[in-house]
């Protein structure tokens, strides 16, 4: 099979996006999806993935490197291998397979325990729930709340 170009997919309206991280190497194995590079707008960063499994057999670009959408970032040879063989990096160990359900125990339910925790079950019904009261999250339980959604906010201390 030939060697497919990936390029950088379609990403708005930025231009001139900086390479700062090359996640794959010469000769990895790449599945479909996974992440490639990282790039870095003034606005945001992000991974492109891929678009093709297979194996990496040209890289285009270094870090430091300016891209925009349509420039090659890499070559992949197509592989004609199950997906599962190629999602892992050819660089990772292999794992065994997982067990079937019936060979493992059930997980049972941890006591609750701690400072400030009521003891006892508890049940919460919500649309959304967002761990950790930092600005991110205090934002999103907000914005999710004034979209109408029942929403819980999670937090390890007493006070946001």
């Amino acid at each position: 099979m030939a060697a497919m170009d990936i390029k950088v997919p379609d990403i708005g309206d930025v231009k001139d996006v900086a390479v700062i991280e090359l996640l794959v190497k010469m000769g990895d194995t790449v599945a479909l999806e996974q992440s490639l590079v990282t790039v870095e707008s003034d606005k945001a960063s992000m991974e492109i993935p891929s678009s093709a499994a297979g194996v990496v057999t040209g890289i285009r670009v270094k870090v430091g490197d300016v891209v925009n959408e349509g420039d090659v970032l890499l070559s992949i040879e197509p592989s004609s291998l199950p997906l599962s063989s190629a999602s892992a990096p050819a660089s990772a160990p292999a794992s065994e397979p997982p067990k079937p359900a019936s060979m493992s125990p059930s997980p049972q339910p941890s006591p609750l325990k701690g400072e400030g925790v009521i003891q006892g079950a508890v049940d919460v019904e919500c649309d959304l729930m967002v761990l950790g009261a930092g600005p991110g999250g205090y934002s999103a339980a907000f914005r999710a709340a004034d979209l109408g959604m029942k929403t819980v906010l999670i937090e390890r201390y007493s006070t946001l």
